[in-house]
């Protein structure tokens, strides 16, 4: 059994949009852009169909990943009054040793603002934010072996 993917109810109806999309109008305008390129003559040398073709196949890659998303999906909902980290929380950290927070967006599939850096639940540093509240002192062990601690700011 694949592990569940949390997400929130906003990333996953986003998620289920983009799947739709891409299997009708995605699929269709693919089509055509191959149909056309197929009548321009020689495929053995015809650029816009070699471009087609494999715009074709990572729109099929992006299709079957997120029927996987989705399918194995668990939606949690947003901690509305921010009191504890949760997927699609912003939390801010501030790093043992250092006196400026950092933010971060707990989600691997969330909408990304520009100015954020995502850190997936599934990462040591996201699954030991979960749950977590203001003022909390988490501990993790980095994938090389070192133990960070950081400090729980606000979360937004």
């Amino acid at each position: 059994m694949a592990n569940k993917q949390q997400l929130s109810r906003s990333a996953y109806n986003r998620l289920k949009a983009e799947h739709k999309d891409l299997t009708t109008r995605g699929r269709i305008d693919i089509a055509q852009k191959i149909e056309a390129a197929r009548a321009l003559g020689d495929l053995s040398e015809n650029g816009d169909y070699h471009a087609a073709k494999e715009e074709k196949g990572k729109m099929e890659g992006r299709i079957i990943h997120l029927a996987h998303v989705i399918e194995n999906a668990e939606i949690v909902e947003v901690n509305e009054n921010n009191s504890e980290v949760g997927a699609g929380s912003v939390v801010s950290i501030v790093f043992d040793g250092d006196s400026t927070p950092e933010k971060y967006l707990v989600g691997s599939i969330e909408e990304k603002p520009e100015d954020l850096t995502v850190v997936s639940p599934a990462a040591p540093m996201g699954a030991a934010l979960l749950g977590s509240r203001v003022g909390d002192v988490i501990e993790y062990e980095t994938p090389s072996g070192a133990t960070l601690k950081v400090t729980v700011t606000e979360i937004e």
